[in-house]
């Protein structure tokens, strides 16, 4: 379940200060919101979608594919942890997660806590931070809602999802080979 957490958490160094203690912390226009560990589907699913963009981006040097935990700083007072993310770089991957910059591809794996903060505010601060594509992967209702900066509504995914990222690099995610099978629980 994500909750906003106590009050004295203001700032991306407030945040940067705290103990690991297992879960999600993230700073979404200055509220702090903690997440605890996903369930085991979601967390299939993110590896089934790092397995099928690793094969897409291939020995691309300039494009890699990551899991969270990462500290993705979107603005003074936002710091993101996509469940997967793709970072387009020039000159080797960055050494720190400040040096990140704008993911080219975010994607969260949504649950019922955190649908409305996924496809509400999450949604907002990737589409004003320029995030070329952010994908929502709904398990439930097996769908993928795929946004754009500029879209108002998502397109809606029932089986296979195109896009391309930078220097043409396309990929294609077929739903099947990324959700479980439809009574997969956990």
């Amino acid at each position: 379940m994500g909750m906003a957490a106590p009050e004295s958490i203001s700032t991306i160094d407030d945040l940067l200060r705290l103990p690991d203690d297992g879960k999600r912390h993230e700073l979404l226009d200055g509220v702090h919101v903690v997440t605890p560990a996903p369930r085991p589907v979601h967390q299939l699913v993110v590896a089934n979608l790092l397995q099928l963009l690793g094969r897409a981006l291939g020995a691309r040097p300039d494009l890699t594919a990551y899991p969270s935990p990462a500290d993705i700083t979107l603005g003074p007072r936002t710091l993101v942890q996509p469940d997967v993310f793709v970072l387009h770089h020039v000159g080797g991957p960055p050494a720190t997660w400040s040096e990140a910059g704008v993911p080219v591809l975010a994607i969260e794996v949504i649950s019922a806590t955190s649908a409305p903060r996924d496809r509400g505010t999450k949604r907002r601060i990737y589409q004003q931070a320029g995030v070329g594509e952010y994908w929502i992967v709904d398990v439930d209702a097996r769908i993928i809602e795929r946004w754009h900066p500029e879209d108002q509504r998502p397109e809606i995914v029932h089986e296979r999802l195109t896009a391309e990222l930078p220097g043409g690099v396309i990929v294609a995610v077929a739903l099947a080979d990324v959700l479980p099978g439809p009574h997969a629980h956990g």
